[in-house]
């Protein structure tokens, strides 16, 4: 394997899907071949001890005061490529990582692959300056590399003299979701958070636009009307948690809902073994949607049963009616809570959902397998 540097803004202990991505595409290849540049950030020492690959923590960007900000980035790479003896850069956030990578590339003759996650298409459809600065990067990368296909058709609508240069390379859950934790584990956590004689529905999501969290909220009393012992169990935090929490009060669910914050992620599995219902409700929202869902993909690891809200790349996470259902919020709320309430009251039709979706992960979504799709460039 050709030595190999991971660029990246989103990188543990930060928690997210994206991070979590990155660590488990690096925790696949040659550890002795892979250094990550992230980002400094609280924490980091303790997370950066454990890991087999070597880590360059750095602040990427200059303060907002001086432009380009990215320009530190630059040196940082052409530095590191030089002193690590780099064969091949990974550019995680098409903008600004890209563009600078792409510079350091050229100087140093360096080839590099671009991950593109979501966000930054969002940026070019809004911004003809931006879709300037991505088609520049896209036309120096080697590949460019989605987490769907989703993803990578709403990238070629935007960019179609690069569809030859494009593939989806699908993240995927950690193997230790496959199997689950001791029966005291759980049982603890019945005990913390009151769950004796409940059933739990399970959220794990950043708070934020396009999670259908204030959808949920509103279809909550009558889902409770059907199945009246229901808990819902909220992982998560983001710019949105205020108004998430103002609303529960609201609603008086205060009895209802069990918010646990955010949790890292190496303790996340227990609450998905716990839960009989894994609940995300996404959906478009100004053109943001779903570039996968790695929660949904968690979810099916330890064999929970998903409803799933229809937003990009969601259908390629979940498929309806045989690894799980997959509802459409502008369909209306009656449709959305038929389907919760179904899935929680016919527990052998989800139990053999989830099982389908387990045996899938364990099949399809291998990070040993996905990462062979970049085979031409690291051998």
């Amino acid at each position: 394997m050709k030595k190999t540097l991971i660029i990246t803004l989103e990188y543990p202990p930060q928690v997210g899907g994206i991070a979590t991505y990155i660590h488990d595409l690096a925790n696949t290849l040659d550890p002795k071949k892979t250094v990550v540049l992230a980002p400094k950030m609280t924490g980091m020492r303790e997370w950066d001890e454990k890991q087999a690959y070597k880590i360059i923590r750095k602040n990427p960007l200059f303060p907002r005061f001086m432009w380009p900000r990215w320009i530190r980035l630059v040196w940082q790479t052409w530095r590191i490529v030089k002193k690590e003896q780099i064969e091949l850069i990974m550019v995680h956030h098409v903008l600004p990582v890209g563009y600078a990578a792409s510079i350091a590339s050229k100087v140093t003759k360096v080839p590099f692959l671009l991950f593109s996650h979501g966000t930054d298409l969002l940026a070019a459809s809004k911004s003809p300056w931006k879709k300037k600065r991505i088609a520049g990067v896209s036309a120096k990368a080697s590949k460019i590399i989605f987490n769907s296909e989703s993803l990578r058709n709403r990238y070629i609508q935007l960019f179609p003299q690069f569809e030859s240069s494009t593939l989806v390379m699908y993240p995927c859950p950690e193997k230790t979701f496959l199997t689950p934790p001791e029966t005291a584990v759980i049982e603890e956590l019945k005990n913390t958070y009151a769950l004796h004689g409940k059933q739990v529905m399970l959220t794990v999501s950043r708070f934020d636009e396009g999670k259908g969290f204030p959808h949920l909220l509103r279809m909550m009393p009558k889902i409770l009307e059907q199945v009246p012992h229901l808990v819902w169990m909220l992982i998560g935090d983001g710019p949105k948690k205020e108004y998430m929490l103002g609303q529960i009060q609201k609603n008086n669910l205060q009895n209802i809902v069990r918010y646990v914050g955010e949790v890292p992620h190496e303790d996340l599995k227990k609450f998905y073994y716990l839960a009989d219902l894994f609940v995300l409700l996404t959906h478009p929202d100004e053109g943001r949607e779903e570039g996968l869902g790695l929660v949904f993909l968690e979810a099916a690891a330890a064999g929970l049963p998903v409803v799933a809200g229809k937003s990009g790349g969601v259908e390629e996470a979940v498929i309806h009616t045989e690894t799980g259902l997959v509802v459409d919020l502008y369909h209306g709320d009656p449709s959305v809570i038929e389907n919760i309430v179904a899935m929680l009251k016919n527990h052998e039709y989800a139990e053999e959902l989830g099982q389908h979706a387990q045996d899938r992960i364990k099949t399809e979504f291998v990070w040993e397998h996905q990462v062979k799709l970049l085979a031409p460039w690291l051998d």
